[in-house]
């Protein structure tokens, strides 16, 4: 499987390329058949009329980028007297020597566009126009006209575009709410796949919510209507003309569409792009903790129905939170009026949330449900919204007199002999550390490694073996099928795992 984004890097068409074109039959069309499906409910009737009012909307996006030639010598090959490729090597090689090696060159890229504002805003991918030393808008009538980079955001793949129309009507396009949006709909995309502008393609939403590994707030929307290479940047509308994605990447193992492409959803886009016209850049709010999913045996650890919400792991020193509002162990289930169905959820949302606001966050502690208030502060390049903390393989430890063995794991205090055996840090201040792990175990098979520190049983403190054995016997008494953990990397990151016990 191959994931591609959709500009063209450079386009080259040879000028005897040669299209083929397939004609299927399908069966002969009764005299006087209208060309249109025989029930409105099985699919637009025609989208000519759809299309011409958009297509003006649309733009080609067309960028430049000098590449510097290599520094590097090549040796002059030999060829034989009178070759038809001497007179080549000899132009190559004489340019090589006149001016110290090859030449710098132009790169072309292609990639799609839309008109948002018609003071001369425009909107693409930021992957389009990325590195680009010159960036044009052509038009389908043919006009085309040089562009600014207002601003980019590579963590959403959006760039706004700004130009001067001069005497030029726009047609601006509205955003429509892409939150409406159903499996199934119709929609429409035009933009220049393969250099080939004003190309209108027709499909159905296929899924909502895809996350496709691209960056930390995928939530794409993926549809069949045929999306290639140049289709970025471009819009994805609905039926009544109003844009609820743009076109970013398809997966193809070719290259070419096989009616897998993902959209950014413009409940998503619309909050990027207004902040890049206003300020250029992204402000992000930012609640400063690591969180993981919450899976079914931490929900059941936690006694709750069901898994949903996102799992606080640890909080990050001088961040929003840093005062108590927020706990490890806590799950978050609503953030400003917001549901968190699950830890993916939460990134975005908090993101989407203005630097600076007040928000509540409704969350459960153990096992209590509560709401607190928390001020939001700005994400920062080097900030991380959701992490997931590395886990290292030491060499064997050195086992202490007073150590418990416990579903697979070898335990003893946490000292100063410890800590420099695993090279655990000083943010680790107290805890049960893990000596050893049967590969055999249950604790192995949730990823539990030799140098980890247990923190907290069922959100109880524990800093001693004994503590851990009293802690799972209370939960055995409790009837409880399973134990929830907080462990600290040796770094001091933080995350929870369940074991089960029964």
């Amino acid at each position: 499987m191959v994931l591609d984004t959709l500009a063209l890097k450079p386009l080259r068409l040879a000028g005897a390329a040669m299209l083929s074109l397939a004609i299927v039959a399908g069966g002969a069309m009764l005299p006087g058949a209208p060309a249109r499906f025989a029930d409105a409910q099985e699919g637009p009737a025609s989208v000519a009329d759809i299309s011409a009012r958009l297509l003006d909307s649309v733009v080609n996006i067309s960028t430049s980028q000098t590449v510097g030639g290599s520094d590097q010598n090549v040796p002059r090959p030999e060829v034989p007297e009178g070759s038809p490729f001497q007179e080549f090597f000899d132009e190559f090689f004489d340019q090589q020597q006149d001016g110290g090696g090859p030449r710098s060159r132009q790169v072309q890229s292609l990639g799609s566009g839309f008109v948002v504002d018609e003071s001369g805003i425009v909107v693409t991918n930021n992957h389009v126009i990325e590195g680009a030393d010159e960036v044009s808008v052509n038009f389908n009538d043919g006009t085309k006209i040089k562009a600014e980079v207002l601003g980019h955001d590579p963590k959403t793949d959006i760039a706004v575009l700004k130009i001067d129309p001069g005497d030029k009507q726009l047609k601006a396009v509205p955003f429509g709410d892409s939150d409406t949006a159903r499996v199934g709909d119709w929609v429409l995309a035009i933009g220049n796949p393969f250099g080939l502008g004003g190309t209108v393609t027709l499909g159905i939403i296929s899924a909502i919510g895809r996350d496709i590994n691209s960056g930390p707030y995928d939530d794409f929307i993926q549809t069949d209507a045929a999306i290639n290479r140049g289709n970025s940047g471009g819009p994805l509308f609905n039926m009544k003309g109003e844009v609820i994605g743009i076109n970013t990447a398809i997966i193809s193992p070719s290259g070419g569409s096989i009616g897998i492409g993902f959209s950014i959803p413009a409940e998503l886009a619309q909050h990027v792009i207004d902040q890049l016209v206003e300020f250029g850049e992204t402000r992000r709010g930012w609640l400063g903790v690591r969180i993981q999913s919450v899976t079914d045996d931490i929900a059941e650890s936690l006694g709750m129905d069901n898994a949903k919400g996102a799992l606080v792991a640890g909080i990050i020193k001088g961040g929003p939170v840093d005062d108590g509002t927020i706990e490890p162990g806590d799950v978050i289930l609503r953030f400003d009026g917001r549901d968190v169905d699950n830890a993916r959820a939460l990134p975005r949302i908090v993101a989407d949330s203005p630097v600076g606001k007040a928000v509540e966050v409704e969350l459960i502690r153990k096992g209590e449900r509560m709401t607190v208030d928390v001020t939001l502060g700005r994400l920062e390049d080097t900030d991380v919204a959701m992490a997931t903390p590395e886990q290292e393989e030491d060499g064997a430890a050195q086992e202490e007199p007073a150590t418990v063995e416990l579903f697979g794991m070898t335990l003893a205090e946490l000292d100063e002999a410890q800590r420099e055996a695993f090279g655990i840090g000083e943010s680790v201040e107290r805890g049960v550390v893990i000596l050893a792990v049967d590969p055999e175990s249950a604790a192995a098979e949730k990823g539990i490694q030799p140098g980890e520190t247990i923190v907290e049983i069922a959100q109880e403190t524990v800093t001693s073996p004994k503590d851990v054995v009293e802690a799972i016997d209370k939960l055995k008494e409790d009837n409880r099928r399973n134990a929830l953990l907080m462990l600290a990397a040796k770094t001091g990151e933080l995350r929870f795992a369940t074991i089960r016990i029964d």
